[in-house]
């Protein structure tokens, strides 16, 4: 049976240095699959931890079910194996001399449960990760990506209220890790059972993800559905963290509702998004994706603001995809182009779109300290 988690507030403080969870508040309704997506040591893992009981919360409290589990203000620690959440690691942690069965039956005998019941639960959950031909084989004979379906198969065969991931696909070579991921949110969906999956990987917390939170330096700076949070960052970091690798330094003319005029040193002028934070003589900071880059004169409609002649420095050519580096507006931009022909050479010029919506300009920090 799914529940849902509140995380209120959590913090965690270690011995020494910075808080490795500060301030962090979200939910996950029953049967969601929230992603904290982040940097290492951004608290992600921290946080999972606590949720999970395997670390002690300073600060906060954390209810699954409309139970409270961890509330260190009110003595509240419930350990970890009384909160009925299943953990899968980024280590496989199947117990190497078992087969697959009973590796996956092992939490329900630790539970008393009848030998009936162990068979048929372990049986439809082997099916369910697609692993029943391989139930009476060691587990050490299997493949790393078998091994995690071992690993997820006996995190849900006792039916948890809540699913934790730490990172479970990072010890898998890319291939298998694709295949497999696609796989995890479909098993995931199928049991109902509510997930918090912890990853640095981006296209893996899109892909998962109902909801994504990105975190750095332990707070989490937001959360939102996948298409929010790629194509409506609310921070600098978290639009370069998800591969807005593109900046353009420039100081906001005027505001015009969410988008606003901005200068570049060129002399160029743009309209880019505004969060709402950034007012009219502000210097910001606009971050670009290279695949929001378009190409040609009819591109983004034919008409409109942001279309500017730009110069092939670079081609660098991959097969499907070609990514330029150009000089425009002053500076430089990467753009990639799709296809399996790389139509601009070096030294050549191409007409560009940078759409309004796709551009966004966030507060110049490095100005801003320097103005203190």
């Amino acid at each position: 049976m799914s529940a849902e988690l509140r995380v209120e507030r959590l913090r965690k403080v270690f011995a020494t240095g910075a808080p490795a969870v500060d301030d962090v508040s979200f939910a996950v309704g029953a049967g969601e699959i929230v992603a904290l997506l982040g940097p290492s040591g951004c608290g992600k893992t921290t946080t999972l931890r606590c949720v999970a009981g395997l670390e002690h919360p300073s600060a906060g409290v954390v209810r699954i079910g409309g139970a409270t589990v961890s509330a260190p203000s009110e003595g509240v620690l419930v350990p970890p194996r009384a909160r009925n959440v299943g953990m899968v690691f980024q280590s496989y942690a199947v117990w190497p001399h078992m087969t697959v069965e009973q590796n996956v039956a092992y939490p329900l005998r630790q539970r008393r449960t009848s030998r009936a019941e162990i068979e048929r639960r372990t049986a439809e959950t082997l099916k369910l990760v697609g692993l029943s031909e391989f139930a009476r084989r060691p587990v050490v004979s299997l493949s790393g990506g078998q091994m995690q379906r071992v690993a997820l198969a006996r995190s849900l065969v006792y039916e948890p209220a809540l699913l934790l991931l730490d990172e479970p696909l990072s010890n898998l070579d890319a291939n298998l890790r694709l295949r497999l991921r696609d796989d995890l949110r479909r098993i995931i969906k199928r049991t109902g059972v509510t997930a918090l999956y912890v990853t640095h990987d981006q296209a893996e917390a899109a892909v998962l993800g109902d909801r994504v939170g990105v975190m750095r330096d332990g707070r989490l700076l937001q959360i939102g559905p996948p298409a929010e949070i790629y194509n409506r960052p609310a921070e600098l970091f978290v639009a370069q963290f998800t591969g807005a690798s593109n900046l353009l330094a420039g100081r906001v003319l005027d505001r015009d509702g969410e988008f606003g005029t901005v200068e570049a040193p060129s002399g160029h002028r743009l309209v880019a998004w505004l969060p709402p934070r950034v007012s009219a003589g502000a210097a910001v900071r606009i971050a670009v994706r290279p695949e929001n880059v378009r190409f040609g004169a009819d591109g983004a409609g034919g008409s409109g603001p942001n279309r500017f002649t730009a110069r092939v420095l670079v081609q660098r050519y991959e097969g499907a995809q070609t990514v330029y580096s150009l000089a425009v507006l002053g500076g430089k931009l990467a753009a990639l182009e799709l296809g399996s022909s790389a139509r601009y050479a070096v030294d050549s010029e191409v007409d560009i779109v940078l759409p309004p919506a796709l551009c966004w300009a966030y507060p110049d920090e490095e100005d801003a300290v320097a103005n203190r």
